[in-house]
């Protein structure tokens, strides 16, 4: 799994993330490996929201300069 740097996009975040949400669902992982990827989880909810909050204060920034 990538780490959770800037350079990575948001879509692809969320595909990790969903891909970790259907391995758990489906029942793939021991308990090792569950408490493994649900921190891995926590970690990529965390960057997609520090990313949304990030494009939502550049979009803010943004409409106030065009006004």
């Amino acid at each position: 799994m990538k780490n959770m740097n800037e350079n990575i996009k948001y879509e692809e975040a969320l595909a990790q993330l969903e891909t970790i949400v259907r391995k758990m669902e489906a029942g793939e992982f021991d308990i090792d490996e569950l408490a493994v990827q649900l921190k891995a989880a926590q970690r990529i909810i965390k960057f997609c929201k520090d990313k949304l909050s990030k494009a939502e204060s550049e979009l803010a920034k943004v409409q106030s300069e065009a006004e």
